[in-house]
């Protein structure tokens, strides 16, 4: 009871002193809306880096923070992963007629843009599946830990209630993939890279993800016909095409992640009855 009492104690620490040290960070007023986008998106990802950082240091013996582990393998499964996930998304609802491209825009500074889908989606992952599902895991279990950090990154992403169920199942199970590439590869660097894919190729490029009002996109993603395929105003993130592809990612990954986990347990269970 008391060690539950105290991980409340820090989840709350943790979040809401990251959320009011947001609140007073600066934002400085830009010409560019690129460059006051970036600025925008930095000053939550440094205000999340200095917490986890002070979280972890006062944590440092008892917690671990998967950060870079397993580099190589990571990149490479989350880059495989993230294109294919949003490529079959998108071939997928093309095929079905419930998308087509009409047209493109410019977009100046492109690359700003990106870098600042990149810091926001940096700053959710260690805000998400940092040091906050890091303390849980290790402190209680893995399940625990998926489930808080799950329920937080769905309030994070509230206006899918609005939306309809669809759209917070998609949030949910995005949640859940994301949890399952970052311990299938043990690293951070997986659910990084495949969430900037998503939110980077899907939204800035493709224009078929909703990020905030000010992200331009260079194409024109036009969504037509029954809204349960096509997402509607939700865009992709609102179609049960989506749903679909996140659970079977998550039935890929987890079996592996199950039984690597059943066995760290009961090799725990063993080392701990030898002594």
């Amino acid at each position: 009871m008391k060690q539950t009492a105290i991980t409340i104690a820090k989840f709350i620490l943790f979040f809401f002193g990251w959320a009011i040290f947001v609140g007073v960070l600066p934002l400085i007023e830009f010409m560019q809306p690129s460059v006051w986008r970036l600025w925008a998106e930095f000053m939550p990802f440094l205000a999340m880096l200095i917490f986890t950082l002070l979280f972890w240091f006062m944590d440092r013996k008892t917690i671990r923070l998967a950060c870079f582990n397993n580099p190589l393998k990571s990149i490479l499964i989350a880059v495989v992963t993230g294109v294919l996930w949003i490529g079959s998304t998108v071939i997928v609802m093309k095929l079905m007629g419930v998308i087509r491209f009409e047209g493109r825009n410019e977009v100046p500074m492109l690359i700003v843009w990106i870098l600042a889908v990149f810091l926001n989606v940096v700053m959710q992952e260690l805000l998400v599946r940092g040091y906050l599902y890091q303390m849980i895991k290790q402190r209680h279990s893995i399940y625990a830990a998926a489930f808080v950090t799950t329920a937080l990154f769905t309030v994070l992403h509230g206006g899918a209630f609005e939306a309809g169920i669809i759209p917070v199942l998609n949030v949910i199970t995005m949640s859940l993939l994301m949890t399952v590439i970052l311990e299938y590869t043990g690293s951070l660097i997986a659910p990084v890279i495949m969430h900037f894919i998503w939110n980077g190729v899907g939204a800035v490029i493709l224009g078929g993800v909703n990020l905030a009002e000010d992200y331009p996109h260079l194409l024109n993603m036009v969504f037509e016909g029954n809204e349960l395929l096509s997402g509607g105003s939700c865009k992709i993130e609102g179609s049960i095409v989506v749903l679909a592809l996140n659970i079977i990612l998550i039935a890929f990954f987890l079996y592996d992640v199950l039984i690597a986990n059943i066995r760290e347990s009961g090799m725990a269970k063993h080392g701990g009855s030898h002594e």
